[in-house]
């Protein structure tokens, strides 16, 4: 008897390994046969659930992106608490993944970036999650703060956060 195999959630466990393979290894730095091999998987296998690199990394960045909202817990936070918890969950992975984002995007024109499936995806689950906490009138200005300050504290090795203190995300 075959064994059955849940499709949806197969892929959904091989994009969220890869996730991990990307972020450590850089969008360029990796091929299908390296991640086919992290995975335990046949290259044919990983061409026959993504048929390119730039599909796999789309279905990572759902990946991941799906769960952005979920370190976010409104019952009973306020406003800039949950901001700050924000923050705080992306602050640790920041400089890989933005290394990441911006090796996928290189070469790439404005037009292609604001068209490019994995961005789009990226930007929708930031701005839902923080419209949830803000409103939509401040969600992209909130963000800015939020990006702007990740850069800057992973720009000068954690010293900006050292003297301004905690991450203030108030618009």
């Amino acid at each position: 008897m075959p064994k059955i195999v849940n499709r949806v959630k197969y892929i959904e466990e091989l994009a969220t390994k890869a996730a991990g393979y990307f972020s450590q290894h850089g969008y360029a730095g990796v091929g299908m046969r390296g991640i086919a091999e992290h995975l335990g998987v046949s290259k044919s296998a990983l061409y026959h659930y993504f048929p390119t690199k730039e599909a796999l990394f789309l279905a990572c960045t759902q990946s991941v992106m799906g769960r952005v909202g979920e370190t976010i817990s409104s019952t009973g936070k306020s406003e800039n608490e949950q901001l700050s918890a924000l923050y705080t969950s992306m602050k640790d992975e920041f400089g890989s993944e933005m290394i990441l984002v911006l090796e996928y995007l290189r070469g790439k024109n404005s037009q292609e970036i604001a068209e490019d499936a994995a961005m789009q995806v990226a930007l929708s689950a930031f701005l839902e999650t923080i419209e949830r906490i803000v409103g939509a009138d401040r969600a992209v200005h909130t963000l800015e703060n939020i990006i702007g300050k990740l850069m800057l504290d992973y720009l000068s090795g954690g010293a900006i956060a050292q003297i301004t203190g905690a991450p203030n995300t108030q618009t």
